[in-house]
């Protein structure tokens, strides 16, 4: 085989086009369609392993305007353990999602765990779609649920300059607070007030360090008003919405246009 012939054939597996996105060989894609949503895509990532996740592209897209991203974290139901897709299918948020922003591409990972491993995955993942997309850097969305809280907790600790918001929905806070704090990235805690899975201690316990933290910086209220936010919802909130169980009603809060309005609207 000729030289000419050998470059050729190693161009042709280097790169992969998708729907205007531009992907090196260290990404395999899947075919299978799931709430508009194409899955199994792999980033085989090089020091964080095989990372799988679904894709939602818009149509319009075509590489020359930036978009928005968002990153939803599953929680345990939704790891790929349990399926391929199985996020996706149990979750609205990536869904709910596409009604604040027509022109936001959205990733929904199905990692292995909600400790360091996934966390660290998701920013490998977050890096690849920076990297390979044309994205409005301003507006690079995070949020996660139950499980995925936890990741995304950890996510801020290790990279919060990434991410524009993040919105912490029916979990618990497992990060360091401090380099959320030089990044001065917004966060949006909501839960159950007396959520059957995680209570509501770790969401308290850290809403009151981050002021604490932003008042030792010298920041106003109304400043960290901006940047932390504690939403404790009622029982009532649950069963005005058909559901009695605090933690698996942490999935409404997808449909709810204040706190989803809170990560696309003033964000």
């Amino acid at each position: 085989m000729g030289k000419e012939i050998k470059r050729f054939l190693v161009l042709c597996s280097f790169v992969i086009m998708l729907d205007g996105g531009l992907f090196a060989e260290s990404v395999t894609f899947g075919k299978d369609n799931i709430r508009g949503f194409t899955f199994d895509n792999v980033f085989h990532s090089d020091s964080d392993g095989d990372i799988h996740f679904g894709l939602y592209v818009p149509k319009a897209y075509d590489g020359k305007e930036a978009y928005a991203l968002f990153i939803t974290l599953p929680g345990y139901e939704g790891l790929h353990f349990q399926g391929v897709g199985r996020n996706i299918k149990a979750e609205d948020y990536g869904i709910e999602a596409q009604k604040y922003n027509a022109k936001m591409i959205i990733v929904a990972p199905q990692l292995s765990d909600w400790r360091m491993t996934s966390a660290k995955q998701t920013v490998a993942l977050t890096k690849y779609f920076l990297d390979h997309y044309k994205i409005d850097r301003s507006k690079v969305y995070l949020n996660g649920y139950s499980g995925g809280g936890e990741t995304g907790s950890l996510v801020m600790q290790i990279a919060p300059e990434l991410y524009t918001a993040f919105l912490h929905c029916s979990s618990q806070w497992d990060g360091e607070l401090d380099p959320l704090v030089r990044a001065r990235r917004p966060v949006y805690l909501v839960t159950g007030r007396n959520d059957t899975y995680y209570g509501r201690s770790s969401v308290q316990k850290t809403y009151l360090q981050l002021v604490g933290l932003y008042k030792k910086e010298g920041l106003s209220e109304d400043e960290i008003e901006k940047l932390v936010t504690m939403d404790l919802k009622e029982q009532s909130y649950f069963e005005a919405r058909g559901v009695k169980d605090q933690h698996g009603g942490g999935g409404l809060f997808a449909h709810d246009e204040a706190i989803m309005g809170w990560l696309f609207g003033d964000h």
